[in-house]
C-alpha cells in the first residue's frame, strides 16, 4: 500500500509501480480473507489487531502527515521513498528467521526453494528497473533482497533432503535336495485346504524343469564381460506342489 501511494505522487514513472502494486494488494487481500476464515479464535484477534495498527492508524498517519505537512511536491515523494525503503528492508529481512530455523533444524521443509527463487528474481528485476529510471528509492532495498535470496538459495542445497537409494530386491534363493527327496520312501501330498496325507514314492510322479539364462554383472580387466547364469528349477511333486527358486548357477 506504502508503493502503491508513493506511485500515485510520482511526478512520472509511476505507472508500473501502481500497476503492479494494486495486484499484489488484490492478492494480499485475497490472502489474508482465507487466513482469517480459517485461523483460531487467537489468531483472528491477533491479526485483526495487527491490520488496524499497520494497515489502517500507521498507513492512514503517513498519508495525511506527508500530505499536510509537506506543502513540496518533490519532498514529499522523498519522505515516502525513504519509508518504503525502509519497509522494504523490512520484508526483506522477514525471512530470516526461517533461515535460522533452517540451519537449527538442518531442513528445509518450512523454507519452499520457488519462494527463494522467485525472491531473487523479483529483487533483480526492481533493481535494474530502478536503476533505469533512476529511482534509488526502488533500486536500493532490492539489493538486501538478491542477497537474502541467494543466502536461501544456499541454504536450501545444504540441507535439502537427499534422495534415498531404495535396495534392489534379493531373489529368495532356496537350496531343493532332489536327492533326498528321490530316496524318501514316501512324500506328503499338500494342498488348499488340505493336511499332509503320505503317499508312496512310487505313486508320485517327479518332474523337474530347468530354464538357464546369462545377464551381464560385471566387467573384468579386459573390458570382456563377466555374465552370471542363473537357474530357475521347477520341481512338480505328483502335481500337488511346486517349487520355484531363482538361483545363481557357478559352472
Amino acid at each position: 500500500m506504502l508503493l502503491l501511494y508513493y506511485g500515485c505522487i510520482k511526478a512520472e514513472n509511476g505507472t508500473m509501480i501502481i500497476t503492479i502494486n494494486s495486484v499484489g494488494c488484490l492478492i494480499e487481500t485475497a490472502y489474508l480473507v482465507f487466513f482469517l476464515i480459517y485461523a483460531t479464535r487467537e489468531s483472528f484477534i491477533s491479526t485483526t489487531k495487527t491490520l488496524v495498527m499497520f494497515n489502517t492508524i500507521s498507513f492512514g498517519l503517513i498519508v495525511s502527515t506527508t500530505l499536510l505537512v509537506t506543502n513540496d511536491a518533490s519532498k514529499r515523494v522523498e519522505i515516502v521513498g525513504w519509508i518504503c525503503a525502509i519497509f522494504s528492508v523490512c520484508v526483506f529481512a522477514a525471512p530470516l528467521s526461517i533461515m535460522r530455523l533452517v540451519i537449527r533444524t538442518k531442513s528445509v521443509e518450512y523454507m519452499p526453494f520457488s519462494l527463494s527463487v522467485f525472491l531473487t528474481l523479483c529483487a533483480v528485476v526492481w533493481f535494474i528497473y530502478g536503476l533505469l529510471i533512476k529511482d534509488y528509492y526502488v533500486a536500493t532495498p532490492n539489493v538486501l533482497g538478491f542477497l537474502f535470496g541467494v543466502a536461501q538459495m544456499i541454504l536450501y542445497m545444504m540441507y535439502k533432503p537427499k534422495k534415498v537409494v531404495q535396495p534392489k530386491p534379493v531373489p529368495l534363493q532356496i537350496v531343493v535336495d532332489l536327492g533326498a527327496i528321490l530316496e524318501r520312501p514316501e512324500t506328503y501330498s499338500v494342498g488348499p485346504g488340505v493336511g499332509p496325507k503320505p503317499r508312496d514314492k512310487d505313486e508320485v510322479e517327479i518332474r523337474v524343469e530347468v530354464e538357464m539364462h546369462e545377464k551381464p554383472v560385471d566387467e573384468d580387466d579386459g573390458g570382456e564381460e563377466i555374465k552370471e547364469c542363473m537357474g530357475k528349477v521347477c520341481v512338480d511333486l505328483g502335481g500337488e506342489m511346486t517349487i520355484v527358486p531363482s538361483i545363481p548357477i557357478v559352472a
